[in-house]
C-alpha cells in the first residue's frame, strides 16, 4: 500500500477521502489538523442584542452557498 499525501488534497478531497476511510487514523489526523488551521469568522457574541439575528443571517448564508455550490 503506497502512502497518501494528505497535503496535496484540496480540502474536499480530503473530506471525501476520509469520509471514504473512516478507520484510516492518518486520515483522520490529517482531516482534524487541516480543520483547525483554518481561522474562525467570529459571527457574534453572548450578550450582543442583535445575537439571534446575526446567528439566522450566518446560517442562511451557508445555506445559499451550499446551494449555490450545489447548482454548479
Amino acid at each position: 500500500m503506497s502512502d497518501i499525501n494528505y497535503t496535496t488534497m484540496s480540502d474536499e478531497a480530503l473530506k471525501k477521502y476520509f469520509l471514504a476511510h473512516k478507520n484510516n487514523p492518518s486520515a483522520l489526523h490529517a482531516y482534524l489538523d487541516r480543520k483547525n488551521q483554518q481561522q474562525r469568522k467570529v459571527i457574534t457574541k453572548v450578550g450582543d442584542p442583535d445575537f439571534d439575528l446575526k446567528i439566522e443571517k450566518a446560517i442562511q448564508a451557508k445555506l445559499q452557498k451550499q446551494k449555490n455550490q450545489g447548482e454548479k
